[in-house]
């Protein structure tokens, strides 16, 4: 019996001493706990024991909430709680922090001018789809495959405005209208519709500078329209020598001419068939931001801006500094005779370019259709004149100016002069700015006859390997070289007043097969507007592609 007692008492000490017990119905077993009046004592002193346990408070399963916060107020559990938010805080800013240093220190992703070369098409020669002997917008339309086959991107097609044509499309009759020995304006739009199904980007040239003299604005402003009065630069000269300061013109000669309806001298930094405007008259700047517009409103993917330098001129019409001091004035006949110090680069050239730069990115906001700006200045040995054209770290000019540089290899061929070249720009252009490369255009001679034939493939690599974007012209893809013409022959005006000096012979006919006229014209005679190089039996595109196809079924 005693050992019976002795065995309960300890069930329930062991009980009481469990701090997750707890009776649900505060009750005990009393048939047990009651047998005598020494175990209702014992009871009662082990429950006071076990309440005062009680109170240290030790967790245990399916605790309440003020259970669990009186246990989870304690020190050693709040300290390392308090510990991990504030480590989990601090990791989360530091990776908040990173994320924002990648996104601003990461460069841009590359915009499609970027990505690809730049083709130019002198769409006269490209290709001609209606037998006249000239090529047209839809000859360039039927030979886009070709532009796919060398993975170009973008292509740069020289002027194909309403023109006399007395600079083969520089001299622009009307800036809204397709030149008919080009096309209409719908085969303009069905070309341009059609290169971007192909994902192709068209870049046209603008020609801010002048127009022709039969424009209608320079109609209405030598007849004194109170509104086009002053579109064009007007100066009071005798008509009998009309030289009110010793300017010269690219061409040669004097940039003055006297116009009898006006009664005045007219300036003219070309040909005296392209009037220069006058861009000091709000109106004119705003005609020619509306172009602009005009086109973009088009598709069309950019601008290369021409003759950017000769835009705006001094007012004063002082004489520019001559080269050589002795040389009397009657002989200056040349450019090179004067150092051109009012007559280009003049202030707010900067300023006027700038606000187009911002026009166009009005355009730039849709994703994948960014329109793009280049620049065309020939700066020479002024080079630092040539990098202003990438505008300023706050304010965006062109994307690039073109960079000539390259067009000066014929002088040395050796790696160091191409280093030098190569270093002048990299070296001077302003940071974080895109570089890009020129070795030929419809102004140069083409790299097969200035540098050589041996040099073609190396200096196609330079081109595609130097960082930056490259610029190449049609048909040097294929080795193309200059033609030989007759003084009968000549077609470009500057050629007209110095033979030498014609860039006839770098514009002939692309030369896409062995087939008659070069598989340029359908026309079954050999009338073509330039001549067609002799060696196209030997050079086209026919034959590079033969070569390719031979190339993969070797490597495979």
């Amino acid at each position: 019996m005693s050992f019976k007692k002795h065995e309960a008492h300890i069930d329930l000490v062991t009980c009481i001493d469990n701090p997750a017990f707890k009776d649900v119905d505060g009750e005990g077993d009393g048939s047990a706990a009651k047998t005598s009046d020494d175990d209702h004592a014992g009871e009662e002193k082990q429950e006071s024991a076990a309440a005062e346990e009680y109170t240290q408070i030790k967790p245990y399963a399916g605790m309440p909430k003020e259970v669990l916060l009186l246990y989870s107020s304690q020190a050693r559990y709040r300290v390392p709680r308090e510990i991990l938010f504030w480590l989990t805080v601090a990791c989360t800013l530091a990776i908040v922090a990173l994320t924002i240093t990648v996104i601003a220190v990461s460069p841009r992703c590359l915009s499609w001018w970027q990505l690809s070369p730049v083709y130019q098409v002198y769409p006269r020669s490209f290709k001609d789809s209606d037998g006249d002997g000239v090529g047209d917008l839809k000859g360039i339309q039927e030979q886009l495959a070709h532009f796919e086959f060398l993975n170009i991107k973008s292509v740069w097609i020289s002027p194909f405005y309403r023109s006399p044509m007395r600079d083969f499309g520089y001299d622009v009759e009307d800036f809204r209208a397709i030149d008919p020995l080009f096309g209409t304006m719908r085969d303009f739009e069905e070309l341009l519709a059609e290169m971007h199904n192909k994902g192709l980007k068209l870049i046209m040239d603008f020609i801010p500078n002048h127009t022709s003299d039969r424009h209608r604005w320079f109609n209405m402003s030598r007849m004194r329209d109170p509104h086009y009065e002053d579109y064009y630069v007007w100066t009071d000269c005798n008509a009998t020598a009309p030289r009110p300061n010793n300017w010269v013109s690219v061409f040669g000669n004097s940039s003055w001419t006297f116009d009898e309806v006006r009664g005045q001298c007219y300036l003219h930094q070309f040909l005296k068939e392209q009037p220069d405007l006058n861009f000091r008259n709000p109106h004119v700047r705003q005609e020619m931001t509306d172009i602009i517009h005009f086109w973009l409103d088009k598709g069309v993917d950019g601008f290369r801006m021409d003759a950017v330098k000769h835009i705006l001129e001094a007012a004063h019409l002082r004489d520019e500094p001559q080269v050589d001091p002795n040389k009397p004035p009657e002989m200056i006949t040349s450019e090179w005779d004067l150092h051109h110090d009012y007559t280009t680069s003049q202030l707010g050239l900067h300023d006027l370019l700038r606000h187009w730069r911002a026009e166009m990115d009005g355009y730039s906001r849709e994703p994948g259709r960014y329109r793009f700006m280049v620049t065309e200045s020939y700066d020479y040995h002024e080079v630092e004149k040539t990098m202003m054209y990438y505008g300023t770290p706050l304010v965006k000019e062109s994307d690039f100016p073109f960079n000539f540089y390259l067009l000066d290899l014929p002088q040395n061929s050796s790696g160091l002069w191409v280093q030098h070249l190569v270093h002048l720009w990299m070296a001077n252009m302003p940071k974080g700015r895109w570089p890009n490369w020129v070795v030929g255009n419809h102004d140069r001679p083409r790299i097969a006859s200035s540098v050589g034939q041996a040099y073609i493939r190396v200096l196609n690599m330079l081109l595609l390997t130097l960082p930056g974007t490259p610029t190449t012209y049609y048909g040097e893809e294929i080795g193309m070289e200059n033609i030989n013409i007759t003084d009968s022959q000549i077609q470009d005006p500057a050629g007209k007043h110095n033979a030498s000096a014609s860039r006839d012979p770098q514009r002939s006919p692309m030369q896409w097969s062995g087939d008659m006229n070069a598989g340029f014209s359908s026309n079954k005679t050999n009338s073509t507007w330039l001549p067609v190089h002799s060696d196209y039996r030997r050079v086209n595109v026919e034959v590079l592609h033969l070569i390719y196809s031979y190339s993969t079924f070797i490597e495979h």
